[in-house]
């Protein structure tokens, strides 16, 4: 077996990698076979450049006239099964070099152009990287109606005109940097020409040429200086490792003999140990309307931002249609030729949320032999009809190394044109699929055509075009809360002249027997003693630091990943001074005056859809970042994921995004936080009296109809003990000093993985069955949500982590208030877990209202 070594630039060959040059010998440890040393050995190929230059690239033989090897990338995702993560970041850190490059004025005024089909996702990824770019790539797919804006020859391809079909014929036009992306840059050929192509319609001063790998030969090196002389303009290069393919006389025919001679007994895979084919099922992605499904037509920053808001909810949808096996196996995302981004991006998406192995790829065009040798880079491959009607007419395609992958689940992503009779053949794409996995998903991102209208968008129903203009405008203080105008608008009714409120031991028996939902009734506000009132101003002395740099790390963390100019929609009422502290600092640190609305969500009701209505038609649903104060064991998490689903499928309104940015995700359950401690938040040691003096949330039939809000009170009455707007001074007062603490958080939340596991959910179910309760909704793990138990429900006891400080001193004082008792447990994953008596009656609790025992 042939050893490659990688221990600095030098030579990869048959015989291994040799520093230097030709003339020196593997050294060091053996490592992994390199996946060109079948080609090199009996080709005589060798492989020159920059150290790792073999870890990125392996070798095969082309079924093509024109050229004999095939540089096959492991990084791409094309032909090699690889982390969609991996794929996506190599594009991603090209494009953030190409934005230090041109700088931040010249990089907003750039376009990126990829090439079909290889580099279509890799385009993609770099204008995501160069931040605000569009980004076209070429096709070979013509479209009827849309005119050409340029066109040119891949010389050495086995398929070679390229099209250019942008929707807006000003996206070329413009006289900003054009950032050309391809898989390698070797001859230079082709982007020579569409530059030159270019140029002559499109006179612009510079051109960025980004590829993964720079493969010019020597003789080729100094065209690039001599082009950029020739069409007066600045051309760069931008790769991520440079060298070189040596090839012998005569390795064009050497190379055909040796295709020929395998062609008799080439791998096509077959269905193998497989006793019975996998099943075949479809998944509703929930695609955006009228969302471009890639950069065929153009793809604008608007579309990105429509796309990032959207995946979660996507890629949940996939998760969820998967088989529990493949969950917690090995999943293949399988883009479709140059539909590569979408899938890729589902891909991401899918590996961020699930505990499966993600491996993407997609198919191709590109015939190339396959050979079973752990030293070939194509082990197998799957051929099948063309299934998109393709211009050239009717011919082969191939899936390489999808066959004997491993993979519990394949799903299969293609655009409404490829999803044809072809493809549900018995020869067809998924039938071979089907013979080499566990099972199909078949998710298909509708086509999109310049000018068209999908017919779901061109009439919308009446009550759809009624609604949104019915619907009232936000509540603002002073007449509805205690904050100000412009810190908040509510979207609630106004029930303060309702009488809502119960003893707490009323609602409790009502709602655990079934005969009242708690959100049909508000318990009676909980009137702070002065002792009560002083801890908590203790507390906010402590924790204010604390939690302003929780504030700021969230905040930073959504204006990175999320946008740039996001509209805060705080779940009412926990989330709403969190909702507030981080508009004021963004407003602190960069001068963006946020909108900040607060929204009704109720557990197993879902969010309020009228609320959501009225978001969707003043603003871009993408740009919406729901808010919270903290995750317990994500119950409102799954809740609103439910909703949103349920809500897009109802109304057509699609784009928001269920991940739930909190100040402090104790469980595990959300990606977007400020802190995953379990501390005291003081807002949760109070309630309306720290919430602008509103109620929480009310969803009762008689008060809230079909085009009404959720509705809650204000308590104008509780001004005297209102502390809401000194919590919040208090905290933004501490946000220059911790500055510098929340840069150093951010960067390293950004580069974290921060994935949801969902240990608090594990945690309150083992609670719940060793402290015989049998209910999940009885259990409330954290600071916070232990602090509502005892404020509004009947608590039957409290376990505290062993050794919990200050952090407990007001639950601690509540507990003795109330008779409940206080119980230290060595191992707890939270702070503090508040436990609901699990078989509530009246007569559980004394005459005195303490809590009694089971």
């Amino acid at each position: 077996m042939n050893k490659a070594v990688n221990d600095g630039s030098g030579v990869w060959s048959a015989t291994g990698f040799r520093p230097g040059t030709r003339a020196g010998s593997a050294d060091g440890p053996a490592a992994e076979v390199w996946s060109g040393s079948w080609v090199a050995g009996r080709l005589g190929v060798e492989l020159v450049g920059d150290e790792g230059l073999g870890e990125l690239l392996g070798l095969a033989l082309r079924r093509n006239p024109k050229r004999a090897h095939l540089l096959v990338s492991n990084v791409l995702g094309k032909h090699v099964p690889q982390s969609p993560a991996v794929v996506y970041g190599y594009g991603f850190a090209l494009g953030l070099r190409v934005r230090d490059l041109l700088g931040e004025d010249e990089a907003g005024r750039a376009v990126v152009l990829g090439y079909a089909e290889t580099a279509t996702g890799l385009g993609h990824s770099v204008a995501d990287g160069v931040g605000l770019a569009p980004c076209l790539h070429s096709t070979r797919r013509p479209v009827e109606g849309v005119a050409t804006a340029g066109g040119f020859e891949e010389s050495h391809s086995h398929a070679t005109s390229h099209l250019l079909l942008p929707e807006n014929p000003d996206l070329l036009a413009t006289d900003g940097p054009l950032v050309l992306v391809d898989d390698e840059f070797s001859t230079g050929n082709t982007i020579l020409n569409t530059i030159r192509d270019l140029h002559a319609r499109y006179p612009r001063g510079r051109y960025v040429i980004v590829a993964l790998v720079d493969m010019r030969s020597a003789a080729d090196l100094g065209r690039l200086a001599d082009f950029a002389r020739e069409i007066d303009a600045t051309v760069d290069l931008v790769t991520a490792a440079s060298g070189t393919v040596r090839l012998p006389e005569g390795v064009l025919e050497k190379g055909q003999a040796l295709v020929a001679e395998h062609e008799r007994e080439a791998v096509v895979a077959t269905p193998g140990s497989r006793p019975e084919p996998g099943a075949i099922a479809r998944v509703d992605l929930g695609w955006p309307q009228g969302l471009a499904d890639g950069g065929r037509h153009g793809f604008t920053p608007e579309h990105r931002v429509r796309l990032e808001g959207a995946l979660p909810a996507m890629a949940a949808r996939i998760t969820e249609a998967l088989p529990l096996r493949a969950r917690r196996g090995r999943v293949l995302v399988l883009g479709f030729e140059e539909l590569m981004y979408a899938p890729l991006r589902l891909g991401v998406a899918l590996e961020k949320l699930t505990d499966a192995e993600v491996r993407y790829s997609t198919t191709t065009r590109s015939p190339v032999l396959a050979v079973d040798d752990p030293g070939y880079a194509i082990r197998t491959r799957l051929v099948f009809p063309a299934h998109d009607g393709p211009a050239d007419g009717p011919g082969e395609r191939y899936a390489y190394n999808v066959a004997g992958g491993g993979f519990d689940a394949v799903v299969a992503v293609v655009d409404s044109a490829a999803d044809t009779p072809e493809l549900h053949a018995p020869d067809g794409l998924l039938a071979q699929l089907a013979a080499h996995a566990g099972s199909v998903l078949l998710a298909v991102v509708p086509s999109y055509v310049p000018g068209s209208v999908p017919e779901t968008a061109k009439e919308p129903a009446p009550e759809s075009v009624e609604r949104p203009s019915m619907l009232p405008e936000p509540l603002r203080g002073p007449d509805f809360s205690s904050y100000a105008a412009d810190e908040v608008g509510w979207l609630l009714q106004d029930l303060s002249d309702t009488r809502l409120e119960a003893p707490v031991e009323e609602r409790e028996e009502a709602i655990q027997s079934g005969g009242a939902h708690y959100a049909e009734s508000l318990p009676v506000e909980y009137q702070p003693s002065p002792e009560y009132q002083e801890l908590f101003r203790d507390a906010l002395a402590g924790s204010a630091a604390r939690i302003a740099l929780a504030v700021g790390a969230v905040t930073e963390t959504v204006l990175a990943e999320r946008s740039p100019r996001p509209v805060l929609v705080s779940l009412a009422r926990a989330g709403t001074p969190v909702g507030v502290l981080m508009r004021r600092w963004a407003q602190h640190r960069h001068g963006l005056d946020l909108p900040h609305y607060a929204v009704s969500i109720v557990r197993g009701r879902g969010i309020d859809a009228n609320a959501l209505r009225w978001l969707a038609a003043h603003h871009d649903p993408a740009d919406v970042v729901f808010v919270d104060g903290w995750t317990g064991k994500g119950a409102i998490t799954r809740e609103l994921a439910e909703a949103l689903r349920e809500f897009e499928a109802s109304d057509g309104i699609g784009g928001f995004d269920p991940e739930i940015a909190v100040l402090a995700d104790p469980g595990s359950c959300v990606r977007t936080y400020g802190t995953r401690e379990d501390f005291l938040i003081p807002s949760a040691c109070l309630n309306s009296t720290v919430s602008g003096l509103i109620s929480r949330t009310v969803l009762r039939a008689d008060l809230v109809g079909e085009h009404d809000y959720h509705g809650a009170k204000f308590y104008r009455e509780l001004a005297a003990t209102d502390v809401s707007v000194e919590f919040l001074d208090a905290i933004s007062a501490r946000f220059d000093e911790v500055g510098d603490a929340v840069d150093d958080r951010v960067k390293e939340l950004l580069s974290a993985d921060r994935s949801p596991t969902w240990e608090g959910w594990a945690a309150v179910e083992r609670i719940s069955e060793e402290y015989g309760i049998h209910d999940v909704n009885l259990v409330k793990p954290g600071v916070g949500e232990t602090t509502r138990v005892l404020l509004r429900r009947v608590p039957w006891k409290i376990l505290a982590r062993a050794g919990a400080g200050a952090d407990l001193d007001h639950v601690r004082l509540l507990a003795e208030q109330r008779g409940v008792p206080v119980e230290e447990v060595a191992e707890l994953p939270y702070t503090c877990v508040g436990l609901i008596h699990p078989k509530y009656t009246r007569g559980a609790t004394g005459a005195d209202g303490k809590a009694v025992t089971v």
